[in-house]
């Protein structure tokens, strides 16, 4: 039996294809202007009569109609995140355009989260815009800050961080070291956000971001203890609704 989940979110639709093995396939996407379209286009590639259970999260979930269940993110990326890391104890994870907390309990419940899904600061997309602004892809920061030396970025709002750093640009401040001043202010936000849950024990990341060995890296600073991850860390939302979809059938 395979069980399909499908994470729904702003910048990119992830789909997993699970079976009695574990993970069979993936799929991720850029969510377009119609959300309902990437679910969908997810949905019609891994879908067959083999597919005993769809579950949908995220955002757009609502809107995949042939989806069996619909579940909230949080619930997901908790289930997700011990399928990756079975002793974590929190989770954080950076979305396109929000930033999650989640503590659990022994058992992998969630016991209590904080969301900001309010603005885009310290999200994986004010990250991505920064990038545009020096001329940069997201996918290449590691390589972007080798060697770079961080400088302070004083805004989080990200119409004024974006005139902070022309004008950081502007007094011939290396690009490199702007990023990574990004990454730090990035890094320290989400290091007080998570801190307000008065967690102790294991954090697992994810998220676009979770990607970046750099960002990890900085975030462990912030954080004062190592963080744990996955290639697949992106995937983590689609990964717990295919589980969650696969134990019910079974």
């Amino acid at each position: 039996m395979l069980s399909l989940g499908i994470d729904s979110g702003s910048t990119t639709t992830k789909g997993i294809l699970l079976d009695d093995q574990g993970i069979r396939e993936k799929l991720i996407i850029k969510t377009s202007s119609s959300p309902r379209k990437s679910l969908y286009e997810v949905y019609d590639t891994f879908w067959s009569d083999a597919v005993g259970c769809t579950v949908a999260t995220g955002y757009g979930r609502s809107l995949l109609k042939k989806a069996n269940r619909k579940i909230t993110e949080i619930t997901c990326h908790a289930r997700g995140s011990r399928y990756f890391e079975p002793n974590c104890t929190g989770v954080i994870d950076i979305g396109g355009q929000d930033c999650k907390a989640i503590a659990l309990d022994e058992k992998g419940n969630v016991t209590d989260f904080l969301m900001n899904d309010k603005c885009a600061a310290g999200t994986g997309r004010f990250m991505d815009v920064m990038m545009g602004i020096l001329e940069a892809d997201l996918e290449d920061l590691d390589d972007f800050v080798i060697n770079a030396k961080a400088i302070s970025i004083s805004s989080m709002c990200t119409v004024f961080a974006e005139s902070e750093i022309i004008s950081l640009l502007a007094n011939d401040i290396p690009k490199g070291n702007i990023a990574l001043g990004v990454i730090h202010t990035i890094a320290e936000r989400t290091a007080t956000f998570y801190g307000r849950l008065n967690l102790c024990g294991p954090v697992f990341f994810s998220g676009g971001l979770s990607k970046s060995k750099i960002f990890c890296r900085v975030l462990e600073e912030y954080l004062g203890q190592s963080i744990k991850t996955d290639v697949l860390g992106q995937y983590t939302g689609a990964v717990g609704a295919a589980l969650i979809g696969y134990e019910s059938v079974e």
